[in-house]
């Protein structure tokens, strides 16, 4: 994974040093460089941009004006001469600041920190294992971990989730396939579980949600396996 980074800098002396630093780092990727804020701010909004290693002493328009007038802001490293701009720095939640000139150590600290960041920020994202069904001629996404348990209608299935019930037409054995092992089972010939939401079961039921779903006599011990093994 590389974070795609832009420098913004009035000075090209600063800014070589910067993409030196940037290009050396297997974990960033340089995407442009700028001398103004004017010309980031437009790049900014027709790239895709994660980090920007920002100078804060640039003339006309500073790096915190730059900073305002961005709706969604990337994550900044601010590059000053002056440590007296520190308390400021994170009222704009800046993940690092960094002092000229600027020492590879530090360098690599604050990358660390943004790459951190960064994978906290987009952790749920890549969490959310999901597939796509067809419900009403549309294509929907559903989020594995969404899915309560999942319904027989005769030749439709219900699958029963936190946001609405979405019927799609299916069997359940072809329907079962599309679904990791390790966290659905299907207890019943009519029922399958998402094995995490299951509040509590005895010998002939499961409550998922509050709702009581029949367990098949033979499921019970595939049942009790599942889910020692989470």
């Amino acid at each position: 994974m590389k974070l795609r980074s832009i420098i913004v800098d009035d000075s090209s002396m600063q800014r070589m040093a910067v993409v030196k630093l940037i290009n050396n780092h297997p974990s960033l990727a340089l995407v442009a460089e700028y001398s103004n804020a004017i010309e980031a701010k437009n790049g900014i909004k027709n790239n895709d941009i994660d980090l920007i290693f920002l100078d804060v002493e640039m003339p006309i328009i500073t790096g915190f004006d730059l900073l305002e007038s961005l709706d969604n802001r990337p994550q900044v490293i601010l590059i000053t001469g002056k440590p007296d701009y520190a308390l400021k720095a994170f009222e704009y939640d800046v993940t690092d600041y960094l002092h000229k000139p600027i020492t590879l150590a530090r360098f690599d600290a604050a990358v660390k920190r943004a790459l951190t960041k960064y994978e906290q920020i987009n952790k749920v994202v890549e969490d959310e294992e999901h597939i796509f069904v067809k419900s009403n001629l549309k294509k929907r996404k559903v989020i594995l971990n969404d899915i309560k348990w999942i319904e027989a209608l005769g030749d439709y299935i219900k699958l029963v989730t936190d946001e609405a019930n979405i019927v799609i037409l299916s069997t359940m054995k072809s329907f079962e396939k599309q679904l990791p092992e390790d966290k659905f089972l299907r207890i019943h010939k009519s029922y399958i579980v998402n094995l995490e939401r299951i509040e509590k079961f005895n010998s002939k039921n499961v409550e998922v949600d509050g709702k009581q779903i029949p367990l098949s006599r033979n499921k019970k011990t595939e049942l009790a396996e599942a889910l020692n093994n989470f």
